[in-house]
């Protein structure tokens, strides 16, 4: 068998039995069994003419030295020169000693390497660095990293060992002033205590922006003397306290006539329209708006809720974040109403009640109030125990209770009586900010979520929750709406989408029904449900507002009502297409 070439073969094999004369060489050459193959591969070829060996460089040959990562053995005989040849190119930093593997990364760029540095010394180092732009290197003795050139005009010195003796502080403490008499207000030998100025203060400020240096400890940067100015004594009236504006209610009404022809106010249900008002929310079959018919503008910042007068809907209020509700008239000439003014901070909630004749504000003042929706005046003030920021409002459904409920921002949920004004129950079970509550299953019990990325179902009256679901794929549930059927409710999760959890008695995820397509993430966007059950409506960080059919979970259509996020969208409980919407810009959009 042939080892390396045609020209050698191994020692124990026989050798042929003839060789012509023409093939035999001249001069008898030395045949090597297992010959040395260096890492440049050569032929050797000896020439018939003479017994010179040529060393000719053979590619084919190359194929000897390339071996595979996994090979544990030679296919060559490697020469001890080769073998002793220490390893040539640099070192792989992340190799370890066992096997192939790599180091893993203890830092995004590489490995970064401890070393041990004391607080002081590093603070001392950090404080050179920052004055005069340069500082040692830890990784190499005396060197310096930075503005070279600075740390070999200072000697390399940092801010501690830059600082005056002892002997030179005390000769500068003694070309400062005296500090004067106490009595003496103005004038020679007048009373300058710590502020006693140093007799070469410009000089010395010169010289020490010519050393780019800091001052020591014990000195005290000096600014230029001002010309005291002659102004007449500061009145007490503005120097005083500002007065508490949270318990300072006020009012007024906007629109044409108070009252009618017939003594009637604006709370009245109009019955002179082409539709009934009074007939049950949800008889009719709804459809998806196309057009937009009118704007409401008066409100100067973001709009935070808005609200139907409930059953109805010809009334509309609005809270906004500049402190203001105001109402306004959905049919007839549309106007302004009333404004209602009594928050010092942005409005976060409002909600009427049941029958609509009172609704409850909330504001970043901490403060809740309660007003008479007819004559705007302001029945009574709540505040929770620890004076929380309420982050949402619910009346309890009924037309015979008084009680509502606050979520807020201290992780609990806080019922008021709104006869006594004092709270008769309390549900902290939440660990983050309260966002939403909704009631379900008849008014015995409600769901709340919040910040925690949990949702709990709670009996009501009983602070003890009856249902706890919080799932690590969860995203905060900032904004809810209970189905008309009362067997759903649909939540604005903050991973842009919207779910849908049961209301029954499991309360369980209908992971089948999920609704995407917007854009969500950052806001606190409202999320509405037609009066029939048959479509879902949101709002849009870019300004759009959607709307997806509530069976197949699919996007029915989608309108660019506003240029800013969309946080607010209502749907008219008795018009069968006619949705209202605000944005961050202020307005008011009424779409049919």
């Amino acid at each position: 068998m042939a080892l390396l070439g045609d020209q050698y073969a191994s020692s124990d094999e026989d050798a042929p039995e003839s060789i012509t004369n023409s093939d035999r060489p001249t001069t008898a050459a030395s045949v090597v069994a297992a010959p040395d193959v260096s890492l440049d591969v050569w032929f050797h070829q000896i020439k018939r003419s003479r017994a010179i060996a040529n060393c000719v460089q053979d590619p084919m040959r190359l194929q000897l030295m390339l071996a595979k990562p996994t090979d544990t053995a030679l296919t060559y005989n490697v020469p001890y020169a080769d073998l002793a040849r220490p390893a040539q190119g640099p070192s792989n930093p992340y190799k370890t000693t066992q096997g192939n593997a790599l180091k893993r990364k203890n830092a995004l760029t590489g490995d970064a390497q401890e070393a041990v540095i004391s607080d002081a010394t590093f603070t001392a180092q950090h404080r050179t660095f920052q004055s005069l732009g340069y500082t040692k290197d830890p990784s190499v003795n005396g060197a310096f990293v930075g503005d070279l050139a600075k740390a070999q005009a200072f000697g390399g010195k940092d801010v501690i060992q830059m600082r005056p003796s002892k002997k030179d502080s005390a000769a500068f403490r003694r070309k400062r002033q005296r500090r004067g008499d106490a009595s003496i207000v103005d004038g020679e030998g007048s009373y300058k205590g710590p502020w006693a100025r140093y007799q070469d203060d410009q000089m010395y400020d010169d010289e020490a922006a010519l050393r780019e240096e800091e001052l020591a400890s014990d000195e005290e940067y000096i600014e230029e003397a001002i010309v005291p100015a002659k102004s007449a004594a500061v009145s007490k009236l503005a120097s005083d306290y500002q007065d508490d504006l949270t318990n300072t209610e006020s009012t007024e009404f906007h629109g044409t006539a108070q009252y009618d022809y017939q003594g009637r106010t604006y709370m009245h249900v109009p019955q002179d329209l082409d539709i009934d008002l009074r007939k049950e929310p949800g008889t009719q079959k709804n459809y998806i708006p196309k057009k937009h018919i009118h704007t409401w503008k008066s409100h100067t910042k973001a709009i935070n809720a808005l609200r139907f007068f409930p059953n109805s809907g010809h009334l509309l209020l609005s809270a906004s974040a500049d402190t203001k509700v105001k109402l306004w008239d959905v049919y007839h000439s549309r106007e302004l109403l009333r404004t209602y003014s009594g928050h010092t901070k942005s409005v976060t909630d409002a909600t009427f009640s049941p029958t609509g004749t009172h609704f409850l504000t909330g504001s970043y003042d901490r403060n809740l109030k309660l007003w008479d929706t007819e004559t705007g005046t302001c029945i009574s003030r709540f505040q929770t125990s620890t004076k929380a920021v309420p982050h949402v409002l619910r009346f309890y459904p009924s037309t015979d209770t008084h009680e509502f409920l606050v979520g807020t921002s201290d992780k609990k949920i806080v019922q008021f009586d709104t006869r006594s004004g004092e709270m008769t129950q309390e549900y902290d079970h939440h660990l983050q900010a309260v966002n939403t509550i909704t009631f379900v299953d008849e008014n015995r019990r409600f769901i709340t979520t919040s910040d925690d990325k949990s949702l709990r179902a709670w009996e009501y009256n009983i602070p003890v929750p009856i249902k706890y679901i919080a799932e690590p794929y969860m995203y905060s549930l900032v904004r809810a709406s209970a189905h008309p059927n009362g067997k759903s409710v649909a939540f604005q999760s903050g991973d842009n989408q919207i779910v849908v959890y049961a209301s029954t008695d499991r309360f369980r995820q209908n992971r089948k029904k999920s609704f995407r397509g917007h854009n969500n993430a950052g806001y606190a966007i409202d999320v509405g449900i037609s009066p029939d059950g048959q479509f879902v409506m949101s709002g849009d960080s870019g300004g759009y507002v959607c709307f997806w059919d509530w069976k197949t979970c699919k996007m029915w259509h989608k309108i660019q009502a506003h240029e800013g996020a969309v946080v607010c969208a209502q749907w008219h409980p008795q018009e069968s297409s006619k949705v209202v919407t605000a944005g961050l810009e202020g307005m008011i959009k009424y779409w049919d």
